[in-house]
């Protein structure tokens, strides 16, 4: 029996944050703006509104690609589409007829960004309560640690409650990472739109480009925490196991 192909990490960033940063940082030059500026137009100047759509187009249906491929639903996947809807429709809301772009642009792509962790964070703290609690498929799982051998110990003596709890504060440690991407997320489309000029004869060649770099640095300020706190999270976790158990590191995960 074939197995199902897997995702390709790699693509996944590419497509999703390097591509469309490169699109909607050098194709939205408007030609007319550029030459009534007294600026060279180049063949790669297609416009704001077609460089939007390009940039939310690949990630779109690259995740829907993605899905028929591998038949799995992916929450991370659903949650990127689901951003990338959101951004899109945020846009048509903001882009007013006139080319210019409502005051308050900074502000809702901002909440729109500190959003997407947010919901992470709550979807790790309610997965906690299910069979598949998402603190098992990042770091509590049988392919880092020796699950069987951990769960048989702990039934011996006896200590299924301490267990149980060392779990939950590992999630909650897990889920604060994503909290902390949210405020990050938030203050930093304030930080890029603060000089955001919205009636601007380029005022839509700007809002891309911001997007752009909020794309990319999106990318790095939800992911440096998430690393972050992964190391922290595992350490606990190591730690409260060897004390329920007696066991070392070496025992309790698996040989790499």
């Amino acid at each position: 029996m074939s197995q199902k192909p897997k995702d390709n990490p790699l693509a996944n960033i590419l497509i999703n944050v390097i591509i469309p940063v490169l699109v909607l940082s050098y194709l939205s030059k408007d030609p007319e703006i550029q030459q009534k500026l007294g600026k060279e137009v180049r063949p790669w100047h297609i416009g704001p509104l077609y460089a939007m759509i390009i940039a939310l187009a690949l990630p779109f249906f690259y995740g829907i690609w993605s899905f028929i491929q591998t038949r799995k639903f992916n929450l991370f996947s659903a949650i990127g589409l689901f951003s990338v809807l959101l951004t899109g429709g945020l846009t048509l809301y903001l882009w007013n007829k006139d080319g210019t772009v409502k005051e308050n642009a900074g502000l809702l792509f901002g909440l729109k960004e500190g959003s997407i962790p947010l919901m992470l964070g709550v979807a790790v703290l309610a997965s906690a309560r299910t069979a598949t609690p998402l603190l098992n498929v990042f770091l509590y799982n049988d392919s880092i640690f020796d699950i069987p051998k951990i769960r048989k110990i702990i039934a011996d003596l006896g200590k299924d409650a301490p267990y149980l709890q060392l779990l939950r504060n590992a999630t909650r440690m897990f889920a604060f990472s994503f909290f902390v991407s949210s405020l990050m997320n938030v203050g930093l489309a304030l930080w890029f739109f603060r000089r955001f000029d919205h009636t601007a004869a380029n005022a839509l060649e700007s809002y891309n480009e911001i997007v752009g770099r909020l794309t990319f640095w999106g990318f790095v300020v939800i992911g440096v925490p998430i690393l972050a706190f992964l190391f922290f999270t595992l350490r606990y976790l190591l730690k409260g196991l060897r004390e329920l158990t007696g066991l070392g590191d070496d025992e309790l995960m698996l040989p790499r």
